[in-house]
């Protein structure tokens, strides 16, 4: 619950695509907005969705 997901360009372009992040720099402040949305969905293991997102952005052109 205390892990932080690597916040790249896939990861941070399919959040705002999908309507969850409103800020547009890949940054801490972002990073830490992103997280907290996902604890809403798990608080013991936020970060397991990071794989999601990234995959979207980077192998399904989402």
């Amino acid at each position: 619950s205390e892990l932080y997901i690597p916040l790249d360009v896939h990861t941070g372009t399919i959040a705002r695509k999908l309507g969850i992040l409103k800020r547009t720099q890949n940054d801490w402040k972002t990073n830490e907005e992103l997280i907290e949305l996902l604890r809403k969905f798990d608080s013991i293991d936020p970060a397991k969705y990071d794989f999601a997102l990234f995959g979207l952005g980077a192998f399904e052109k989402f």
